[in-house]
């Protein structure tokens, strides 16, 4: 049996391409999730197994920190779900920050801590930044998004205290060809009336979906991985250039451009996600040694849609 890790928030996009990832390198992982997936007898994933948790406590899973090799908290509500009402701000903040509080508390209950705590967090913690390149180093913005990633990374913040490593992993747009923002991107090239979004101007921070998660691999793995980490191709494209790539990978022509006000009346608030991105880059990851398996977004659209 390989070395433990715990994954909140394991039955997302993500988590279900992480624990695929580390079970092909000899992990055991064990998914905390709010509803335990049915499967049939013979349909159960080897080395995957499922946990109930509550969202905000260790209870009936805290044992399982015991040792572990790794607690992966990628747990909290879907930002693109619905408007954001006050009330679903808040549950957006709550639900991550309750996840976070859990994973810290199991990990202050273990006598034998786990190795390390990877946190999930967003290219969002900077704010909207224009054309202004993100490292690591930049400070935090002051807006929704930027504030819940702050107290999403605080919230297991105090393991460092612990002498349990504290990874933050700041992930950009993910592309996925079956999940997550690629396909609703998508959508308007295949229908023939695809364009740039709002200015065009805004960057997108993407990464492709195996690269994610061969990057969480990596810095549990890499033992002198601490604080926080750019997840994010080195190669990040303005919407524009995005949007042009896509077209060309699909074949389809560019020329519909949505305005930012229409973004503004159909998603409310949350239309800053698509506006408003940032010029994120991967310094930390690269220094460390980590190999991008796709760095350019040409190649890395060609393998999701062609």
């Amino acid at each position: 049996m390989g070395d433990r890790v715990i994954i909140t928030g394991g039955r997302g996009l993500i988590g279900q391409a992480l624990a695929r990832e580390l079970v092909g390198h000899g992990y055991q992982v064990i998914v905390l999730s709010r509803q335990l997936p049915i499967f049939f007898p013979n349909d159960q994933p080897e080395n995957i197994s499922y946990e109930m948790w509550d969202g905000r406590s260790p209870q009936g899973w805290g044992r399982l920190a015991e040792g572990a090799r790794a607690i992966v908290n990628l747990a909290g509500e879907n930002l693109s779900a619905g408007r954001w009402s006050a009330a679903r701000k808040q549950r957006i903040r709550d639900s991550r920050v309750n996840a976070g509080q859990a994973v810290l508390q199991a990990v202050r209950q273990a006598r034998r801590k786990p190795e390390v705590v990877v946190q999930a967090s967003a290219v969002g913690y900077y704010g909207p930044c224009g054309d202004q390149e993100l490292t690591e180093e930049a400070p935090p913005g002051n807006d929704f998004l930027a504030k819940v990633c702050v107290d999403w990374e605080a919230s297991t913040a105090p393991v460092a205290g612990l002498k349990v490593r504290h990874v933050v992993i700041r992930t950009g747009v993910v592309l996925d060809a079956e999940a997550g923002a690629l396909p609703d991107m998508a959508l308007p090239f295949r229908l023939f009336v695809g364009g740039r979004l709002g200015s065009g101007r805004q960057y997108v921070p993407w990464i492709h979906l195996a690269d994610e998660v061969a990057a969480i691999r990596f810095l549990i793995e890499h033992a002198k991985a601490s604080g926080p980490f750019n997840l994010t191709a080195p190669q990040p494209l303005t919407n524009a250039e995005f949007g042009r790539t896509l077209s060309k990978v699909l074949r389809r022509p560019y020329w519909l451009p949505v305005p930012a006000f229409a973004l503004r009346l159909l998603l409310g608030e949350m239309s800053t996600v698509v506006l408003n991105g940032q010029r994120a880059v991967p310094q930390r990851l690269l220094q460390l040694g980590f190999s991008f398996q796709f760095p350019d977004a040409e190649a890395a659209l060609r393998d999701l849609l062609a």
